[in-house]
């Protein structure tokens, strides 16, 4: 099996419009496969070999650095003086020259080795090329077919690269299936083995912020902004805003007219996840107040150089404080920087029923013997 080297330069520009790369970046593959086949086929794997390719007329040069020695111990890597100077007429004694080899045709081994180096280079290529395409848009939202789950895992088809999501990355409660379109936030890209792997998300706090941005045009603007945000994806999100421009209700316009901005995200991370929309405060206790909402918070308590705040809450408003499994001071806590402790306001003390002086008090009944002595002394006097 000899290695037609005219289909090959003839196959190049096939290889490089199918795999989107450069021509000239092919065109390096191949004479580097070339190369190493030449030194397997016909010299040494520790020669220095460059080979050059003509695309047009399919002819291979292939050329050898050899060193200028006096006395030629080993062909592959040195040349003689007089040798040298027939190439370059200025060769000298230690120096090196580079020796030329037309090369018609690779034997089967050779030919073998040239293809898998090919291909390899090709793969490697082609995953940098698509390194950076994609790195360029880490951070940003991008459309995505699923191709298929795999347990905790979602792959998806990215377009010209493939994506995972994986279940730390996913909304609870969402079920996807192969051929599901979803937009996905673009977290990170991981070189691996097996290539460029693209790390996707929809459950992180920036992908529900960038479905914000797209809704409310005044962020652009700088009009409002997002301080922060605390997601449980599927559950529950809060989200701290703030007005740049006096006048401007920043929670109202988040919200939109009749809900319609909040819905709309509410639509793509799914109704059944609740946003609660506070406004950020530059005054700790109050931020944290808010962050609380809808809890009605009588006191706050800070201890700043340990990050932790004391909230006093009415009694009736304890289990609102702190919610259902403790997700409303969780999603505060992580929306704040502050590790809250909740309790409830003590109840005021009963008045204390003062007793009544002991000459008010209701005189004690007198015996029955004393009774019939007073009645007789009563009825004495009178007849008197």
């Amino acid at each position: 099996m000899n290695f037609d080297l005219k289909e090959l330069a003839a196959a190049i520009k096939v290889l490089a419009a199918e795999k989107n790369l450069p021509e000239t970046t092919v065109q390096e593959i191949v004479e580097q496969a070339l190369a190493a086949a030449y030194r397997r086929d016909y010299g040494d794997r520790e020669q220095e070999v460059r080979v050059s390719m003509n695309l047009h007329t399919g002819a291979v040069d292939a050329y050898v650095t050899k060193e200028i020695v006096e006395t030629v111990e080993n062909d592959a890597f040195e040349i003689s003086l007089k040798d040298a100077r027939a190439v370059r007429s200025d060769a000298a004694i230690g120096g090196t020259v580079e020796v030329h080899d037309d090369m018609q045709n690779f034997g089967r081994v050779a030919a073998q080795t040239a293809k898998q180096v090919i291909l390899q280079r090709l793969r490697e290529a082609e995953r940098e090329i698509v390194l950076e395409e994609y790195e360029d848009k880490i951070g940003s939202v991008i459309n995505a077919v699923v191709t298929r789950v795999e347990g905790t895992i979602t792959r998806l088809d990215l377009g010209r690269a493939q994506g995972i999501m994986p279940r730390s990355e996913q909304i609870q409660g969402e079920h996807y299936y192969p051929g599901q379109r979803l937009k996905v936030y673009l977290k990170d890209v991981e070189r691996g083995p097996r290539g460029p792997q693209l790390v996707v998300s929809r459950g992180n706090a920036p992908f529900l912020e960038w479905l914000f941005r797209a809704e409310v045009p005044e962020m652009e603007s700088g009009a409002v902004e997002i301080k922060g945000i605390a997601r449980e994806a599927g559950v529950r999100s809060k989200i701290a805003v703030a007005s740049n421009v006096q006048g401007v209700d920043a929670v109202g316009t988040f919200v939109g007219g009749h809900g319609t901005r909040v819905n709309a995200v509410m639509s793509e991370v799914g109704e059944q996840e609740k946003i609660d929309i506070v406004i950020w405060d530059a005054d700790t206790a109050q931020y944290i107040k808010n962050a609380l909402s809808p809890t009605k918070v009588t006191k706050v308590v800070l201890d700043t150089a340990q990050q932790k705040a004391r909230i006093v809450v009415p009694e009736d408003q304890l289990s609102i404080a702190i919610g259902r499994g403790g997700q409303n001071v969780r999603l505060a806590s992580k929306l704040t920087g502050y590790e809250l402790d909740i309790e409830a306001e003590k109840a005021a003390p009963l008045p204390t029923v003062v007793p009544a002086a002991e000459s008010a008090k209701a005189p004690k009944l007198k015996r029955k013997s004393e009774l019939e002595d007073s009645l007789l002394k009563a009825i004495e006097e009178h007849g008197e």
